[in-house]
């Protein structure tokens, strides 16, 4: 069981790392505002901006979901930079 795992391709991985995006408890992914303004082609548009209020695509086992509180704590440093 992993409780603390995200799996994320390289470039996901970076924006969570720099607060681009954030992942909320309830496994929505929010993308910063500030990025959510800017125009700059389909990748900035589809690989980033279309992740907005999306959710996760989770586990097929709920032993594996990522946890809540952990994501919370997270979430809660993304909120205090978005």
């Amino acid at each position: 069981m992993v409780t603390n795992g995200l799996a994320l391709c390289k470039i996901h991985h970076a924006a969570f790392d720099h607060n681009i995006i954030g992942i909320r408890p309830d496994y929505i992914v929010e993308v910063h505002p500030k990025v959510l303004e800017e125009s700059d082609g389909p990748m900035l548009r589809h690989g980033l901006q279309g992740l907005h209020n999306s959710s996760l695509i989770l586990p097929a086992s709920k032993q594996n979901y990522p946890d809540r509180e952990r994501l919370r704590e997270r979430y809660d440093r993304y909120s205090r930079v978005a």
